[in-house]
């Protein structure tokens, strides 16, 4: 009932759950609503119309028209959705585990291990991401798998940071202090009694931080390093449209469609993202009043 109180005093939010939760329609009815056609081998690689260069704009046949070698723009952008959840899913999973373990050991352990461990993920933070997670797509090669893992190798180091630092504020509380004079083990401990009392911070930033991971797999595949050609990937479709940003002659918005719809994709996917995070934080932080 709480949740439900919050939702309807914030139209912000509730707009943010509508956003989500149609996306999270439209991944599951990818099937019907964009149905693959009998020869492709997966049906994430995208239909094409022709092979001409010139995109053609919005018809019966195709309601948002077709890029540059005459990909379907409707099909990408359904089947998509399904490639947004895989990334930003898969990256905020991997990273959230890899950041939780590390900061977790940090902070419960301390002195040099807490040093040797914090130095490691100042030196990662020191490196920019989409670059470094650019160099190494670029070695692993294209495909949904490698861009994950890339983008997973440097995504972790907040979630270590957030966790620590509520690791060192909840250990010295008199339950911890109860729960190790009964003589409880250190991975009970951790497991039981302090990772449950310092999730939620973990749990606001996992939610914001997956429309973010979905949008640095669209600047990888726009700039060439993300998924195959043909694949069914927002950040592609935008690579699509490069060059018609602006039309010719006369009419410099004649191919408006091939930037509008899967821009707007991931405009609106990481919005929503950002809106529940930020529902998120106020539901579950005890400090905010409701």
């Amino acid at each position: 009932m709480t949740v439900l109180r919050y939702l309807l005093r914030n139209p912000l939010s509730m707009f943010g759950m509508v956003l989500l939760v149609g996306f999270v329609v439209v991944a599951l009815f990818a099937p019907l609503l964009a149905v693959p056609e009998p020869y492709q081998i997966s049906p994430y690689d995208t239909p094409r119309a022709g092979f001409w260069a010139q995109p053609q704009p919005p018809s019966d046949e195709h309601p948002f028209g077709t890029t540059q070698g005459q990909f379907d723009i409707y099909y990408g952008l359904v089947w998509g959705t399904r490639t947004a959840f895989k990334i930003g899913l898969g990256v905020v999973l991997i990273s959230v585990f890899v950041g939780v373990l590390i900061g977790s050991v940090s902070a419960f352990y301390g002195g040099l291990v807490d040093e040797v461990l914090m130095r490691i993920v100042d030196v990662f933070m020191a490196v920019p991401i989409l670059i470094a997670a650019m160099v190494l797509t670029a070695l692993l090669g294209k495909g949904l798998v490698p861009m994950i893992i890339a983008l997973s190798a440097f995504g972790w180091m907040n979630y270590a940071r957030v966790v620590r630092s509520e690791i060192l504020r909840v250990k010295e509380m008199d339950f911890v202090h109860a729960a190790r004079a009964y003589g409880t083990s250190d991975r009970r401990l951790i497991l039981q009694h302090i990772l449950p009392n310092t999730f939620f911070p973990v749990l606001v930033l996992a939610t914001m931080a997956t429309g973010s991971m979905v949008l640095a797999a669209s600047a990888l595949s726009f700039l060439g390093v993300g998924t195959e050609e043909g694949y069914a990937d927002w950040g592609q479709f935008i690579a699509y449209s490069r060059n018609w940003i602006v039309g010719q002659g006369d009419n410099p918005f004649a191919y408006w469609y091939t930037l509008f719809f899967p821009g707007m994709a991931i405009f609106l996917f990481v919005l929503s993202w950002n809106l529940v995070g930020d529902a998120l934080r106020d539901i579950l932080d005890p400090r905010i009043a409701k």
